[in-house]
């Protein structure tokens, strides 16, 4: 199996660069200054026990490509991005090699199935940064992080299996999960704090806030019958798996749209994310005011190109009173 990783960010060059170390055959698609320093000097990870260099062909668009059956694809890219990918992919000759849609949120694998029928989810836990061109950084120990690999909507397969070994082999826990959007869904819950942490700066307590968002997604949830099951710090795997730890001389940027905002990258994720819980509320006729306030003020963000922690306390609580949303003192 060769792995085509669209994305080489913070969780797509932590992956790139992880197999292409454990002996795998691994191609990546990136663009810009990341591409010109993948191309020149390779892909430096660094982890809390050791820094690695790894060096595997890059391209900048999937038409570079000659893919093969054995090829799987691994999108890595934010949801916001994915379209305009399985676009590129179907033009290159892709169809009937496995997707697996290494992504947050749970848009992404319904994209895929509309052009592919080989889809899978992944559930990712990692906690990585991506911040210098050239260079990715994971921290935690004594892996990666851990993931939930199967089929979409449901089931698993020898692509799955396959993939699970190869990240095995790769110091990133991996578990066929036949009911993998289950493990998806419930990472959707844990990202709803990721604007929280984009508005308020990494070091602020989000807790009374994070209560309000995931209070609307499990009612949201409940009433479109959609099954959930707790990850991260709420599964027992984590703690033996993946306990975080600080690199030497590397400094955490945040989460994915904390640093999407830092980089001024002019997107970012949270309409799939609190996006998904509004757009589920409106579906099924529950009330998500607190999820669709985040998601007007991550709209702002990006358009006035402010940076993570630019919008205080006091500003969420008005924007939130003005939205009818009971606010504790």
């Amino acid at each position: 199996m060769r792995f085509i990783i669209y994305g080489v960010g913070a969780i797509g060059g932590t992956v790139a660069a992880a197999l292409s170390l454990s002996g795998q055959e691994v191609i990546g698609i990136a663009r810009g200054a990341q591409l010109d320093a993948i191309r020149e000097n390779g892909l430096l990870l660094r982890t809390p026990g050791k820094t690695a260099r790894a060096r595997f062909p890059c391209v900048s668009d999937p038409g570079e490509i000659t893919f093969r059956p054995d090829d799987a694809i691994l999108l890595t890219m934010k949801t916001q991005d994915t379209n305009p990918a399985l676009e590129r992919l179907r033009a290159a000759g892709v169809v009937e090699q496995p997707i697996f849609c290494m992504q947050n949120g749970v848009a992404n694998e319904r994209f895929a199935l509309r052009r592919f029928a080989n889809v899978h989810g992944v559930t990712v836990i990692m906690p990585a940064d991506f911040s210098t061109p050239g260079e990715v950084s994971a921290f935690s120990t004594p892996r990666h992080g851990v993931f939930d690999i199967g089929r979409y909507p449901e089931g698993r397969d020898d692509h799955d299996d396959r993939l699970a070994r190869a990240l095995e082999g790769a110091n990133v826990a991996a578990f066929v999960t036949p009911q993998v959007m289950q493990s998806k869904y419930g990472k959707l819950i844990l990202n709803l704090n990721n604007i929280l942490e984009a508005t308020l700066g990494l070091e602020a307590d989000t807790t009374r806030f994070a209560g309000l968002l995931r209070a609307e997604a499990e009612a949201a949830l409940r009433a479109a019958g959609i099954a959930w099951r707790g990850v991260g710090a709420a599964d027992p795997r984590h703690e033996a798996l993946m306990r975080p730890q600080p690199i030497e001389g590397v400094s955490r940027a945040g989460n994915s749209s904390a640093q999407s905002l830092s980089r001024g990258t002019g997107s970012i994720e949270t309409d799939y994310l609190n996006g998904e819980i509004v757009l589920l509320g409106r579906l099924h006729g529950v009330p998500t005011p607190a999820n669709a306030s985040f998601v007007e003020l991550s709209a702002r963000m990006v358009r006035e190109r402010l940076k993570p922690g630019a919008i205080g306390g006091a500003e969420i609580d008005a924007a939130l009173k003005a939205a009818g949303v009971p606010i504790a003192a």
